[in-house]
């Protein structure tokens, strides 16, 4: 049998926070983060992005043929895990959640300032096209 999913789905809202957790559900973190996170102008070295998987639509986004792009901003912390994810524009019907999911899957190398590796935000977007979508690929 699957998995039990978690009964109470989490809408991703703009300008809130997430967690990635590790059954793919979204917990909502509503405690600042612990680490301020540089920008990429304040580091010497920027956070190098070394795969980024790409979201899946859903069912319901491609039935109401929505488009649109998703917007997070993403707090890499120096040990290589991802701390917390910053919703900045949100596309409805389960995307803006998808998008998140793939977020979490981002690996990448640690900025560094100063000679120590060190916590910077990115700002990601991933592009919703129904062209793009797989109900038209292989």
């Amino acid at each position: 049998t699957p998995p039990a999913r978690p009964s109470e789905q989490v809408t991703a809202e703009r300008d809130q926070d997430y967690r990635c957790t590790n059954d793919g559900s979204l917990a909502h973190l509503l405690d600042p983060p612990e680490v301020a996170g540089f920008t990429p102008k304040e580091v010497d070295v920027k956070a190098e992005i070394l795969s980024k998987p790409e979201p899946g639509y859903t069912r319901e986004a491609r039935r109401a043929g929505m488009q649109g792009n998703v917007a997070l901003k993403v707090l890499l912390l120096p040990n290589g895990k991802i701390d917390r994810i910053r919703v900045v524009r949100r596309v409805p019907y389960g995307l803006t959640e998808n998008a998140i999911r793939a977020a979490c899957e981002i690996k990448f190398k640690p900025a560094v300032k100063a000679g120590a590796e060190v916590s910077q935000w990115i700002t990601v977007e991933y592009a919703f096209r129904l062209a793009n979508s797989s109900i038209f690929g292989p």
